[in-house]
């Protein structure tokens, strides 16, 4: 099992001790990726430690930043040629006349969703070309699956293939004539923060990169990053900030251009303000300091 479906494991497990899935669904997502007699150690390892304390009520989401029709963007779907065969993306742009800093946009372990195609088009109205893609094409898309079936599909992918498809879109995006070829960033949540990490590994084109409470990049891969990176942290996210102190070492060690941001009392995929762990202040922040990192080293 490579790191990126561990993590999609691990994460799975994580959410039942916390309450946030019940036994039935935390067996069956997990037994997608180790098959049930794996699935069932590991939630029922869990289910001998003490019950979580309740969780708070959950904040209401804003819904949609960004509508698509909005004058200040053209955006809408896209398509990206492979090795083997076209993957399905989005792609919002200024709609100004121009040449724009590219930034690619990976997705949670929940597909492209209407949420992330409005990031994607947050980031055009502060004049980038947003590229995000949908690493689920290959099974027929995001929209065609149950919410719930998408981490098992990714986890299942071959090792390598999110990266493959970024880079199939970034040639895409290279190409167009409202883009600078030369200035691309990155960002991604969760399952799409680690994406980023491996991407800017694989990617010297990558000038930035911003991962929010991602897996990190192995220590061997780190040294090849060459983007300025600024890593998002959620203070109450035990097992990806268990990663922190390693990484940040070796990105050190490598003489690599990286920024921590920890955010006090937020959790897990605190930016996604269509979920229940949604903080509106960290996510408010953190969306600056996004763009005031992409603006530093893609000006």
């Amino acid at each position: 099992m490579d790191d990126l479906k561990q993590y999609l494991v691990d994460e799975f497990v994580e959410d039942y001790e916390k309450g946030r899935l019940s036994r039935r669904d935390a067996l069956r997502l997990i037994a997608g990726l180790t098959g049930s007699a794996l699935a069932a150690q590991l939630v029922d390892a869990r289910a001998q430690q003490p019950a979580p304390a309740a969780a708070a009520p959950p904040v209401v989401p804003p819904g949609v930043r960004v509508p698509p029709d909005d004058p200040a963007i053209v955006a809408g779907p896209a398509r990206f040629a492979t090795a083997d065969g076209d993957v399905a993306g989005y792609l919002a742009r200024p709609a100004a006349a121009g040449r724009h800093p590219i930034v690619l946009v990976c997705h949670e372990n929940r597909g492209l969703t209407p949420h992330i195609e409005d990031v994607t088009r947050r980031l055009a109205r502060a004049g980038y070309v947003g590229v995000a893609v949908d690493l689920v094409s290959r099974d027929g898309g995001t929209a065609k699956h149950a919410y719930d079936a998408i981490p098992g599909i990714l986890g299942k992918a071959p090792a390598g293939q999110a990266v493959a498809d970024f880079q199939a879109a970034l040639k895409y995006a290279q190409a167009q004539p409202f883009a600078r070829a030369d200035r691309v960033g990155m960002i991604g949540f969760c399952f799409g923060g680690g994406v980023t990490w491996r991407v800017a590994a694989a990617t010297p084109a990558v000038r930035a990169a911003v991962p929010f409470y991602g897996l990190p990049a192995s220590a061997a891969e780190i040294p090849k990053i060459e983007a300025a990176v600024l890593a998002i942290y959620a203070a109450r996210d035990e097992r990806i900030n268990a990663t922190i102190p390693a990484t940040e070492a070796a990105m050190q060690q490598a003489r690599k251009t990286f920024r921590k941001v920890v955010y006090p009392d937020t959790e897990h995929a605190f930016h996604n303000d269509t979920g229940t762990r949604y903080h509106a202040e960290a996510a408010a922040a953190a969306w600056r300091e996004t763009l005031a990192w992409l603006a530093q080293h893609l000006a």
